[in-house]
This record gives C-alpha cells, sequence and structure tokens, in this order.
C-alpha cells in the first residue's frame, strides 16, 4: 500500500461513528424511501436507528426489511421519539432527520467535515421542499440560505446570546453535548423543539447553518394546512423560545 493510500486509508479510520436517528408516526409510505437514500451514504461509519412512535400501520413491518436499528417509543411525540433515539445511539454525532427525508449520498460526510473546530457543537442547513409548487421551493430555499444564516450568526453573538437556528430534521449534534443539557425537551410535542435544542447546545459552543448540507423533504405540512399558517407556528415558536420566558421553555434550562 503507498503512502497515499496509507493516508487515506488511516483518515477514513478516524472519522467519527455517527447516528442516524429517525422518528417515524405512521410512516408506511415514505419510510422505505427514506432508508434506502440514508443507507446509500458514502459515510465509512454510521448506524441508522429509526423510532417506531405508537405507529399504527405497517411503519414496523417495512423497517423490519432495512439494515437497521428499530426502536419503539409508546409515547406518542416526535421529542418522545427524538430521546429514544439519542439513548439508542452509540454514535459520537447524533444526526436527525425525518421519515420523509431524502438525502443526498455524500449528505453525511459533507456534514460531518463541517466539525473542524472542537468549537462547533452542532452544524445544520436547509430544507428543500422537492414536491411542492417550484415557487415555494424556490422562495424557501432562498429564504433559508440567505435570512436564516445571518440571524443564526447574530443569535449567537457574545452581547446577544439568544440562542441558534437548527433544522429539525437535518441537523448534526455532538452527542456528549446533548448528554450535557439533558437530552431533548420531552415538554414540547413538535413546534418550538429545534429551537429549544438549538438554544440549549449554543451555550456549549458554535451551532453552523451551512449551504453545504441541503436536505430534500416533503412539503406535505405545508401543503395540507397551509403554507401561511405554518409559516406562522414556526416563526411564533421560534421567537417564543429565542426571545420569551414561557415556564415550559425555563423548565429545561442549560446544565452547565
Amino acid at each position: 500500500m503507498d503512502r497515499g493510500a496509507l493516508n487515506s486509508h488511516f483518515f477514513m479510520q478516524i472519522r467519527p461513528k455517527i447516528s442516524v436517528v429517525i422518528p417515524a408516526h405512521n410512516e408506511e409510505h415514505v419510510i422505505a424511501a427514506t432508508l434506502k437514500a440514508v443507507l446509500a451514504q458514502k459515510y465509512p461509519d454510521f448506524e441508522v436507528i429509526v423510532v417506531d412512535n405508537a405507529s399504527t400501520d405497517r411503519t414496523s413491518a417495512i423497517v423490519s426489511q432495512f439494515p437497521v436499528k428499530l426502536v419503539h417509543e409508546s409515547k406518542k411525540g416526535l421529542l418522545h421519539a427524538r430521546e429514544a433515539g439519542r439513548r439508542a445511539a452509540t454514535g459520537e454525532i447524533i444526526v436527525n432527520i425525518d421519515a420523509d427525508c431524502l438525502p443526498e449520498p455524500d449528505w453525511l460526510t459533507t456534514g460531518e467535515k463541517l466539525f473542524e473546530k472542537s468549537s462547533i457543537v452542532a452544524v445544520t442547513g436547509p430544507y428543500d421542499y422537492h414536491d411542492g409548487k417550484p415557487s415555494f421551493r424556490k422562495v424557501s430555499l432562498i429564504m433559508q440560505k440567505y435570512v436564516y444564516i445571518p440571524v443564526n450568526s447574530f443569535l449567537q453573538l457574545p452581547f446577544v446570546r439568544a440562542g441558534a437556528i437548527l433544522t429539525g430534521g437535518n441537523n448534526f449534534i455532538r452527542a456528549d453535548v446533548l448528554d450535557k443539557v439533558g437530552g431533548y425537551n420531552t415538554d414540547l410535542t413538535f413546534y418550538g423543539e429545534d429551537s429549544d435544542t438549538a438554544k440549549r447546545v449554543s451555550f456549549h459552543g458554535k451551532v453552523i447553518f451551512s449551504p453545504k448540507i441541503v436536505m430534500k423533504t416533503s412539503a406535505r405540512r405545508f401543503i395540507k394546512e397551509g403554507t401561511a399558517q405554518i409559516a406562522a407556528k414556526y416563526w411564533f415558536h421560534f421567537f417564543k423560545v429565542v426571545f420569551g420566558g414561557s415556564k415550559k421553555y425555563r423548565n429545561h434550562s442549560i446544565k452547565h
């Protein structure tokens, strides 16, 4: 084996193990495509954990056909599922995606490379709502790439220290940092969960929002409930977590 091959081999061996956690509640129609995309990752060391969150359809049966770890969580709720997945994970980096996500083959590799400094505790990127209307898809990507990045940086300035931005189904977080902050806030149901996690981990280091890790996902929630309604809910809970003082959020304060 020549020097270049040896260096390449050594580099591959020292990459941290990644645990990809996928919560799934009645996702029989989309989970297979997501698992195929995740298992096609080029990253050398990763595990996939699917958390069946009280499904009543064939989700578990479908997941069982793939070489992944299947965990059952009977308490309904996204954060209960994420926390069950975190506890079952053995990786140094916990990666969160949703059951309708379709990552590109180099997604894990690109995301892990962004942890270039030990001070970086989490990495996230934009959603690409691939099945949405072209205009919605384009505007959403522009908003995320050119608004979220400066907002994320502003929130983490020393004189602000108000939190950070995390995309719920497209983020990488150091496992030890998640452990330090007590895991996920299971008091929350859905809206605000990503902002809550981002705020707590940001007190332990930097959160990077990068356009290099784009995640294809479904616009089904926007299609079903309406773009304006969903956007309003997201932004309301974002500001409530970042700048609000609700008891619900204070109960999960930062653990140093």
